[in-house]
């Protein structure tokens, strides 16, 4: 695991296009800011787990990997997969 130490309005960037910016420091909590691609799925990490174990019950299979959240999360949910050519903008 990697460890970095931030100041209130100080930033890192994840793969040339995920920011992360420290927002707000308040005693014991801090309010992060994420500036990421349209496309990118973020979840809690409780919250993560919980739809994995009950995709994973539902189907019956091993437990999926990270590349397959957006499709579980998207039957999870009730929608239908989206395919590449509806998610993409035209900016």
């Amino acid at each position: 695991m990697l460890y970095l130490m931030r100041k209130q309005n100080e930033s890192i960037i994840i793969n040339n296009d995920i920011e992360l910016k420290v927002i707000e420091i308040k005693g014991k909590s801090v309010k992060l800011g994420f500036d990421f691609p349209k496309g990118a799925s973020v979840l809690r990490k409780e919250l993560y787990d919980k739809i994995m174990a009950e995709n994973q019950a539902a189907s019956g299979d091993a437990a999926p990997g990270v590349g397959d959240l957006p499709l579980s999360l998207n039957l999870k949910l009730g929608g239908a997969p989206e395919s590449s050519e509806s998610s993409e903008s035209s900016d």
